[in-house]
């Protein structure tokens, strides 16, 4: 059993850290046309957002953390809304932070996806994705949020033990696509709903509220974080 384990070991890191071989470009043109069919038709979008919404709110819990806040819960809707709460000050850089994560989770997690892939390590993307979605999993608190983080990290974990590489290739560009095209619209989207003077309460007028900086700027910067984001990203898949 030692020496079973002994062995066992190594392989594993080696499998871990190891580079893994570029997919095709028609691979990567194919993923990319993939997640753009999941993220523009808006009643595809309607159930894909989810995924969308667990990047944000876990952006938020994971800042919250780093920043030194307590993280007590992470709420995950039917209809792709989320709430993350944490107890700190309410006010100061710690706050900030946390508040402006959400928006740009999703195009930062794509874009260190991008990177990853760029560097051939499809494995090491599929897992540590698997490990944060785990991580939560335990803040998670309720049915319908433990339903889709579940569901998330069981496709993950299945691909990553069970499927060959050229598979296993696919996912991980799909899904960093996914993210990098689909972490562009929720701002536009928040604009739209603004504009009609709805969502009074985003996290865009938070941030208004504690900076006394005019929530248009923030909203600036979420196009400016997605969209640099999509375009450095698609250049590492690309030129992968």
């Amino acid at each position: 059993m030692d020496s079973l384990a002994a062995t066992a070991l190594p392989d594993l890191w080696d499998r871990l850290t190891g580079t893994q071989n570029d997919p095709d470009l028609w691979v990567v043109l194919a993923t990319l046309g993939a997640a753009l069919a999941v993220v523009v038709p808006h009643p595809v979008w309607r159930i894909s957002r989810n995924a969308i919404t667990i990047a944000h709110e876990g952006g938020h819990g994971l800042v919250a953390l780093l920043t030194g806040r307590q993280l007590t819960g992470i709420r995950l809707h039917s209809d792709t809304s989320g709430l993350t709460l944490s107890r700190g000050k309410p006010y100061g850089l710690g706050m900030i932070l946390t508040a402006a994560a959400g928006y740009t989770a999703p195009s930062l997690l794509g874009l260190g996806g991008a990177a990853l892939l760029g560097a051939g390590r499809i494995t090491l993307l599929l897992w540590a994705a698997t490990a944060l979605l785990a991580a939560m999993l335990v803040m998670i608190r309720n049915a319908y949020g433990v339903l889709t983080v579940v569901l998330a990290g069981s496709a993950f974990l299945l691909v990553s033990w069970l499927a060959g590489p050229q598979v296993q290739a696919a996912f991980a560009y799909a899904v960093v696509w996914f993210l990098l095209s689909g972490g562009v619209r929720p701002a536009f989207e928040l604009q739209a709903k603004r504009s009609r003077g709805g969502a009074g309460d985003s996290d865009a007028d938070q941030l208004s509220r504690l900076t006394h900086v005019p929530a248009g700027l923030w909203l600036f910067l979420f196009h400016a974080v997605s969209l640099s984001s999509l375009v450095g990203g698609g250049r590492w898949l690309l030129e992968g």
